[in-house]
Protein backbone atom coordinates (compact mmCIF):
# COMPACT_ATOMS: atom_id res chain seq x y z
CA UNK A 1 0.00 0.00 0.00
CA UNK A 2 1.67 3.77 -0.94
CA UNK A 3 2.63 5.51 1.72
CA UNK A 4 1.42 9.50 1.44
CA UNK A 5 2.88 12.65 2.92
CA UNK A 6 1.80 13.67 6.82
CA UNK A 7 2.07 16.94 8.38
CA UNK A 8 2.87 16.69 12.47
CA UNK A 9 2.53 19.66 14.33
CA UNK A 10 4.64 20.14 17.75
CA UNK A 11 4.06 22.84 20.32
CA UNK A 12 7.14 22.75 22.83
CA UNK A 13 5.13 24.07 25.82
CA UNK A 14 7.89 25.05 27.32
CA UNK A 15 9.79 26.75 24.95
CA UNK A 16 12.59 24.53 25.12
CA UNK A 17 13.62 20.93 23.26
CA UNK A 18 13.72 18.80 26.33
CA UNK A 19 10.69 19.98 27.63
CA UNK A 20 6.81 18.98 27.38
CA UNK A 21 5.90 19.26 23.93
CA UNK A 22 2.20 18.25 22.42
CA UNK A 23 1.67 16.21 18.54
CA UNK A 24 -0.80 16.58 16.38
CA UNK A 25 -0.78 15.09 12.89
CA UNK A 26 -3.18 16.10 10.32
CA UNK A 27 -6.22 15.11 9.45
CA UNK A 28 -6.51 12.88 13.15
CA UNK A 29 -8.68 13.47 15.99
CA UNK A 30 -5.69 12.20 18.39
CA UNK A 31 -3.07 14.05 19.95
CA UNK A 32 -0.22 13.22 21.52
CA UNK A 33 1.90 14.80 24.74
CA UNK A 34 5.80 14.16 25.33
CA UNK A 35 6.07 15.12 29.02
CA UNK A 36 9.76 14.39 31.17
CA UNK A 37 9.19 12.60 34.36
CA UNK A 38 10.23 16.19 36.56
CA UNK A 39 7.57 17.98 34.88
CA UNK A 40 4.69 15.74 35.87
CA UNK A 41 3.65 17.74 38.91
CA UNK A 42 3.75 20.68 36.60
CA UNK A 43 1.25 19.51 34.48
CA UNK A 44 -1.87 19.07 36.18
CA UNK A 45 -3.19 22.58 34.23
CA UNK A 46 -3.31 20.24 31.43
CA UNK A 47 -7.21 19.72 30.28
CA UNK A 48 -5.87 16.65 27.92
CA UNK A 49 -4.33 14.68 30.89
CA UNK A 50 -8.02 14.68 32.66
CA UNK A 51 -8.95 12.52 29.58
CA UNK A 52 -9.36 8.73 28.74
CA UNK A 53 -6.08 7.29 26.92
CA UNK A 54 -3.11 5.75 26.13
CA UNK A 55 0.82 6.19 28.13
CA UNK A 56 3.97 4.34 27.42
CA UNK A 57 6.79 5.28 30.05
CA UNK A 58 10.35 5.64 28.65
CA UNK A 59 13.50 4.52 30.76
CA UNK A 60 16.89 2.44 30.76
CA UNK A 61 16.93 -1.30 31.27
CA UNK A 62 18.71 -2.73 34.07
CA UNK A 63 18.22 -5.88 32.48
CA UNK A 64 19.84 -5.51 28.99
CA UNK A 65 22.87 -3.60 27.89
CA UNK A 66 21.13 -3.69 24.71
CA UNK A 67 18.13 -2.39 25.23
CA UNK A 68 15.57 0.53 26.90
CA UNK A 69 12.49 -0.53 29.04
CA UNK A 70 9.32 1.01 28.28
CA UNK A 71 5.97 0.14 30.32
CA UNK A 72 2.33 0.54 27.90
CA UNK A 73 -0.60 1.85 30.23
CA UNK A 74 -4.32 3.12 30.11
CA UNK A 75 -6.25 5.21 32.21
CA UNK A 76 -9.56 7.20 32.17
CA UNK A 77 -7.63 9.86 33.91
CA UNK A 78 -4.15 10.13 32.56
CA UNK A 79 -3.00 12.86 35.12
CA UNK A 80 -3.82 11.24 38.29
CA UNK A 81 -2.26 7.53 37.08
CA UNK A 82 0.92 9.26 35.92
CA UNK A 83 1.39 10.62 39.15
CA UNK A 84 1.15 6.91 40.54
CA UNK A 85 3.87 5.87 38.62
CA UNK A 86 6.36 8.73 39.99
CA UNK A 87 6.05 6.70 43.10
CA UNK A 88 5.57 3.22 41.90
CA UNK A 89 8.12 3.04 39.28
CA UNK A 90 11.54 4.97 39.17
CA UNK A 91 12.96 3.67 35.78
CA UNK A 92 10.97 6.18 33.65
CA UNK A 93 12.56 9.13 32.51
CA UNK A 94 9.66 10.50 29.79
CA UNK A 95 6.12 9.82 29.58
CA UNK A 96 4.13 9.80 25.55
CA UNK A 97 0.12 10.26 26.04
CA UNK A 98 -1.76 9.73 24.02
CA UNK A 99 -5.67 11.05 23.91
CA UNK A 100 -8.37 12.40 21.71
CA UNK A 101 -9.33 15.55 21.00
CA UNK A 102 -13.41 14.71 20.57
CA UNK A 103 -13.06 12.76 23.36
CA UNK A 104 -14.26 9.81 21.25
CA UNK A 105 -11.92 7.40 23.44
CA UNK A 106 -14.09 5.11 25.79
CA UNK A 107 -12.34 2.09 28.42
CA UNK A 108 -13.11 -0.61 25.76
CA UNK A 109 -11.02 1.45 23.47
CA UNK A 110 -8.41 2.02 25.47
CA UNK A 111 -8.15 -1.61 26.48
CA UNK A 112 -8.11 -2.59 23.33
CA UNK A 113 -5.14 -0.31 22.04
CA UNK A 114 -3.24 -1.43 25.29
CA UNK A 115 -3.44 -4.65 24.53
CA UNK A 116 -2.42 -4.33 20.70
CA UNK A 117 0.95 -1.69 21.34
CA UNK A 118 1.40 -4.29 24.19
CA UNK A 119 1.26 -7.42 21.52
CA UNK A 120 3.04 -5.13 18.71
CA UNK A 121 6.38 -4.06 21.14
CA UNK A 122 6.59 -7.66 22.51
CA UNK A 123 6.89 -8.98 18.43
CA UNK A 124 9.24 -6.33 17.29
CA UNK A 125 11.13 -7.17 20.58
CA UNK A 126 13.26 -3.68 20.52
CA UNK A 127 12.42 -2.83 23.91
CA UNK A 128 12.14 -4.65 27.37
CA UNK A 129 8.48 -4.06 28.34
CA UNK A 130 8.03 -4.09 32.22
CA UNK A 131 4.17 -5.00 32.02
CA UNK A 132 4.26 -7.80 34.33
CA UNK A 133 1.00 -9.14 32.52
CA UNK A 134 0.23 -9.52 28.97
CA UNK A 135 -3.20 -6.57 29.21
CA UNK A 136 -6.75 -7.83 28.83
CA UNK A 137 -7.94 -6.91 25.70
CA UNK A 138 -11.55 -6.03 25.18
CA UNK A 139 -14.23 -6.76 23.05
CA UNK A 140 -15.51 -4.31 20.70
CA UNK A 141 -17.60 -3.87 17.31
CA UNK A 142 -16.39 -4.47 13.96
CA UNK A 143 -16.86 -0.65 13.38
CA UNK A 144 -14.63 0.43 16.77
CA UNK A 145 -11.82 -2.08 16.18
CA UNK A 146 -11.70 -0.70 12.16
CA UNK A 147 -11.08 2.91 13.81
CA UNK A 148 -9.09 1.49 16.54
CA UNK A 149 -6.16 0.28 14.17
CA UNK A 150 -6.32 3.47 12.77
CA UNK A 151 -5.41 5.28 15.69
CA UNK A 152 -3.33 2.75 16.36
CA UNK A 153 -1.33 2.88 13.48
CA UNK A 154 -1.26 7.06 13.88
CA UNK A 155 -0.08 6.11 17.57
CA UNK A 156 2.58 4.15 15.73
CA UNK A 157 3.76 6.83 13.71
CA UNK A 158 4.26 9.41 16.17
CA UNK A 159 5.86 7.28 18.55
CA UNK A 160 8.70 6.52 15.77
CA UNK A 161 8.46 10.44 14.84
CA UNK A 162 9.47 11.32 18.40
CA UNK A 163 12.53 8.90 18.32
CA UNK A 164 11.07 5.84 20.36
CA UNK A 165 10.96 2.48 17.81
CA UNK A 166 9.31 0.44 20.46
CA UNK A 167 7.00 -0.27 17.69
CA UNK A 168 9.31 -0.36 14.52
CA UNK A 169 10.79 -3.74 12.82
CA UNK A 170 14.22 -3.78 12.21
CA UNK A 171 13.33 -4.89 8.67
CA UNK A 172 10.16 -4.53 6.32
CA UNK A 173 8.55 -7.51 5.10
CA UNK A 174 9.98 -8.48 1.96
CA UNK A 175 9.38 -10.66 -0.87
CA UNK A 176 12.00 -13.55 -1.75
CA UNK A 177 13.27 -11.79 -4.54
CA UNK A 178 12.97 -8.37 -2.67
CA UNK A 179 15.08 -10.08 0.18
CA UNK A 180 17.23 -11.99 -2.31
CA UNK A 181 18.80 -8.22 -3.96
CA UNK A 182 19.08 -7.05 -0.53
CA UNK A 183 20.77 -9.28 1.35
CA UNK A 184 24.91 -9.29 1.70
CA UNK A 185 26.96 -11.83 3.40
CA UNK A 186 30.19 -12.75 4.79
CA UNK A 187 32.11 -15.88 4.66
CA UNK A 188 35.02 -15.87 6.95
CA UNK A 189 37.42 -17.35 9.14
CA UNK A 190 36.48 -18.86 12.38
CA UNK A 191 32.97 -19.65 11.71
CA UNK A 192 31.88 -16.58 10.45
CA UNK A 193 29.03 -17.50 8.76
CA UNK A 194 26.94 -13.80 8.33
CA UNK A 195 23.71 -12.11 6.32
CA UNK A 196 22.67 -8.65 6.62
CA UNK A 197 20.87 -5.94 5.32
CA UNK A 198 21.05 -2.01 5.61
CA UNK A 199 18.18 -0.19 6.49
CA UNK A 200 17.05 3.25 7.21
CA UNK A 201 19.15 2.96 11.03
CA UNK A 202 22.09 1.20 10.21
CA UNK A 203 22.98 -2.39 9.08
CA UNK A 204 20.94 -5.23 10.79
CA UNK A 205 22.75 -8.92 11.23
CA UNK A 206 20.14 -11.46 10.52
CA UNK A 207 18.94 -14.34 12.75
CA UNK A 208 20.89 -17.19 12.19
CA UNK A 209 23.89 -15.17 11.55
CA UNK A 210 26.99 -17.42 12.99
CA UNK A 211 29.96 -14.95 14.41
CA UNK A 212 33.72 -15.90 14.55
CA UNK A 213 33.67 -17.82 18.11
CA UNK A 214 37.02 -16.19 18.62
CA UNK A 215 38.75 -13.28 18.41
CA UNK A 216 42.01 -11.76 17.32
CA UNK A 217 44.67 -9.90 19.43
CA UNK A 218 44.44 -6.59 18.00
CA UNK A 219 40.32 -6.60 18.29
CA UNK A 220 39.08 -3.14 19.48
CA UNK A 221 38.29 -3.31 23.52
CA UNK A 222 34.88 -1.41 22.59
CA UNK A 223 34.36 -3.70 20.10
CA UNK A 224 34.97 -6.77 22.83
CA UNK A 225 32.22 -5.33 25.30
CA UNK A 226 29.73 -5.42 22.62
CA UNK A 227 29.96 -8.99 21.39
CA UNK A 228 29.94 -9.87 25.30
CA UNK A 229 27.09 -8.00 26.04
CA UNK A 230 25.48 -9.57 23.22
CA UNK A 231 25.91 -12.83 24.35
CA UNK A 232 25.56 -11.93 28.16
CA UNK A 233 21.86 -10.78 26.91
CA UNK A 234 21.04 -14.02 24.74
CA UNK A 235 21.08 -11.82 21.70
CA UNK A 236 23.99 -14.14 20.31
CA UNK A 237 23.63 -18.17 22.01
CA UNK A 238 26.57 -20.67 21.95
CA UNK A 239 25.03 -23.50 20.17
CA UNK A 240 26.59 -27.14 19.25
CA UNK A 241 30.18 -24.77 19.72
CA UNK A 242 28.71 -22.24 17.70
CA UNK A 243 27.98 -18.68 18.28
CA UNK A 244 24.58 -17.97 16.62
CA UNK A 245 22.05 -14.46 15.98
CA UNK A 246 19.22 -15.56 17.73
CA UNK A 247 17.20 -12.73 16.96
CA UNK A 248 17.86 -9.90 13.61
CA UNK A 249 20.24 -7.03 15.77
CA UNK A 250 20.53 -3.48 14.97
CA UNK A 251 24.50 -1.99 14.48
CA UNK A 252 25.24 1.45 14.13
CA UNK A 253 27.28 0.75 10.94
CA UNK A 254 27.72 -2.00 8.43
CA UNK A 255 31.67 -1.88 9.96
CA UNK A 256 30.88 -2.76 13.55
CA UNK A 257 28.52 -5.55 12.28
CA UNK A 258 31.23 -7.11 10.43
CA UNK A 259 33.87 -6.47 13.01
CA UNK A 260 31.69 -8.50 15.74
CA UNK A 261 30.56 -11.06 13.08
CA UNK A 262 34.71 -11.77 12.22
CA UNK A 263 36.10 -10.95 15.61
CA UNK A 264 38.44 -8.69 14.15
CA UNK A 265 38.96 -5.02 12.83
CA UNK A 266 36.27 -4.93 9.60
CA UNK A 267 35.27 -2.25 7.00
CA UNK A 268 31.86 -2.81 6.39
CA UNK A 269 32.20 -1.52 3.20
CA UNK A 270 33.73 -3.89 1.43
CA UNK A 271 33.90 -7.13 3.89
CA UNK A 272 29.73 -7.35 3.35
CA UNK A 273 28.96 -8.68 -0.09
CA UNK A 274 25.84 -9.57 -1.92
CA UNK A 275 25.44 -12.58 -3.43
CA UNK A 276 26.34 -11.68 -6.79
CA UNK A 277 29.99 -10.35 -5.41
CA UNK A 278 28.98 -7.06 -5.23
CA UNK A 279 30.44 -5.27 -2.08
CA UNK A 280 28.74 -3.30 -0.06
CA UNK A 281 30.43 0.26 -1.30
CA UNK A 282 30.33 -0.56 -4.96
CA UNK A 283 26.39 -1.66 -4.53
CA UNK A 284 25.87 2.25 -2.71
CA UNK A 285 27.76 4.18 -5.04
CA UNK A 286 25.52 3.17 -7.90
CA UNK A 287 22.53 4.02 -5.99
Amino acid sequence: MKNFGKTIKIFLVDGEPNGRMTCELSNWTGKALKIPRKKIKESSDRPELENTGIYILFGKSDKSENKELAYIGEAEGIYKRLNQHLSAKDFWNEALVFVSKDENLNKAHIKYLESRLHEIAIKVNRYDIDNGNYPTRSIISESDKAEMEEFLENIKLLVNALGFKIFEELRKDQTFEEEIKSTFYINAARGADAKGQMTNEGFVVLRNSEIATTTTNSFPENLIKLRLSLIDDNIINKINNKLIFKEDYLFSSPSAAAAVVMGRSANGLTEWKLNDGRILKSVESDN
